[in-house]
């Protein structure tokens, strides 16, 4: 890397509150820090890629928020949270009663803004940098923020997440009304409506739907 992300981070972020979720802390950029302004080109420069971690968004607000509203999902149970980015589902989770929570995110700086977010909150996350589309963590429950906003990406979500289904482990997922979200294949546990900035979205509230993946239950006779 050509920038420390520690540093980089501590320099460019500052300490808030996601507005749907009140009860975490976290290193987010704000209108006011240079890195929203920073092009594509000055990014690269710098050894950036995307700060995703840097923001927190309406998929990951609405399933912490149903998280710490629902803590019997998560309690006792082993987590992974996917595509975790700043970490705030993950922080959520462990607050929750979580056993253990595995934040996974290919994001090289992910790691160093899991960590810091996780210190400021007074939880223990394990991390991998892997890739894990396709594999099994042995974990009960699999958490995944804001992960449909690609066709490719959801191509490849869809048969990994019916084989964890199919295994016996629960999939939650947070979605703002992206575009390749598979709802047929879901049922819908809560909606939010989620605070954003017009800066990253198209308005200032997204309504964010909480799912768990797999067909609707049948209906009892």
């Amino acid at each position: 890397m050509k920038t420390d992300p520690e540093r980089f981070i501590l320099a460019n972020t500052g300490i808030l509150s996601p507005p749907h979720v009140p009860e975490v802390r976290l290193h987010l950029a704000t209108e006011a820090h240079e890195l929203w302004l920073k092009t594509e080109e000055e990014l690269e420069e710098i050894g950036l890629p995307p700060p995703f971690w840097a923001f927190a968004w309406a998929g990951g607000q609405g399933l912490a928020r149903y998280i710490l509203d629902h803590p019997e999902v998560v309690r006792g149970r082993r987590v992974v949270d996917f595509a975790s980015g700043s970490g705030l589902v993950a922080i959520a989770a462990m607050k929750a009663g979580a056993a253990s929570v595995l934040a996974a995110d290919i994001d090289p700086w992910a790691e160093t803004a899991v960590r810091l977010n996780a210190d400021l909150n007074g939880v223990d996350i394990g991390y991998t940098a892997d890739d894990i589309t396709g594999r099994d963590p042995a974990a009960d429950v699999y958490l995944a923020g804001d992960v449909f906003y690609d066709k490719s990406f959801a191509e490849r979500l869809l048969p990994w997440f019916t084989v964890l289904v199919a295994g016996g482990s629960v999939v939650i997922v947070g979605d703002p009304g992206r575009s390749y979200c598979p709802r047929d294949r879901m049922t819908a546990l809560a909606t939010y409506e989620v605070p954003v900035t017009r800066a990253l979205e198209d308005s200032e509230v997204k309504r964010t739907t909480v799912w768990r993946f797999g067909a609707p239950a049948p209906a009892a006779g």
